[in-house]
């Protein structure tokens, strides 16, 4: 069976990816159209039904789970790995608060945009600006703030940029529960066995990353533009790590609070589809 797969170009992604694409594993008579793009464009190809098994964020799987549900493996959670808000000037968050401050963000859709809603509720003045382009816009002043994600957490401070808070941490001090970013779906019109022959794939693909540290780099290389090395594998053991292989009670428990937590301030619509594979109804 040929499916289409949708990830994106960022080093976490290439990665997990790698042996799949690659053919390094058993594909269980799997084949695969790979569609690399940014996130949001991801989400959006997840919102309008037009891709199989796609990486999507969280926030944008609340708003098309009737039509797909989340894989056990290739999901990013963790902790000390949220979104970023930062400046070019020294703002606080009580500025932020009022909601009088232009901030860029990589998407509406997007799990950071979620966790931004979530700790400034008033902060409405939002436009988005494709994620690497973020910084830039902070720097020439076109925002007041950015809201950045994937591997800029690495390199806003050597460019003069300030923090103003980590939402990961604010999300952790609420919740005490790792911080779900983005996860792998699968259609549920395609048949249970072809969801659960995927989810193993997608273990698989992960687990070999992982046995098999350097073999993914060229892959990785060839798609982070001019990133070096070492950030590269900062991104990646950032977002990349046992929640990655299987979700488990913990990782399951997280994206569920998520979930909770959006629907009870109106962030997403309510949910009353299974989250998970293999999971009928919400709990």
């Amino acid at each position: 069976m040929r499916l289409t797969l949708g990830f994106s170009p960022c080093p976490n992604d290439c990665f997990m990816f790698d042996a799949m694409v690659h053919r390094r594993i058993d594909l269980e008579g799997l084949e695969f159209d790979v569609r690399m793009a940014d996130i949001e464009a991801l989400n959006a190809a997840a919102l309008a039904g037009h891709i199989d098994v796609s990486k999507l964020s969280f926030h944008a799987y609340a708003y098309c789970i009737g039509n797909y549900v989340l894989l056990d493996a290739g999901s990013a959670l963790g902790r000390n790995c949220g979104p970023l808000l930062i400046s070019k000037r020294e703002i606080s968050r009580d500025e932020v608060a009022r909601g009088d401050l232009k901030i860029a963000i990589p998407g509406k859709y997007t799990t950071a945009n979620f966790l931004l809603s979530l700790a400034f509720p008033r902060a409405t003045g939002k436009c988005q600006v494709l994620f690497s382009e973020i910084e830039g816009a902070v720097l020439d002043g076109t925002v007041d703030a950015g809201l950045i994600i994937h591997e800029n957490r690495f390199t806003y401070a050597s460019k003069g940029l300030k923090k103003i808070i980590d939402l990961g941490e604010f999300w952790e001090s609420e919740t005490g529960v790792p911080i779900p970013l983005g996860g792998i779906v699968i259609n549920r019109a395609l048949p249970e066995d072809v969801q659960h022959k995927v989810n193993r794939v997608m273990r698989r693909s992960v687990e070999h990353a992982f046995a098999n540290r350097t073999a993914s780099l060229p892959f990785v290389r060839a798609n982070a533009q001019e990133m070096s090395e070492d950030v590269m594998y900062q991104h990646i053991d950032l977002y990349v790590n046992d929640y990655s292989v299987d979700l488990g009670s913990e990782g399951r428990r997280a994206v569920e609070v998520l979930f909770e937590r959006a629907g009870a301030v109106g962030v997403i619509p309510p949910v009353s589809t299974g989250l998970f594979l293999g999971q009928s109804t919400v709990r």
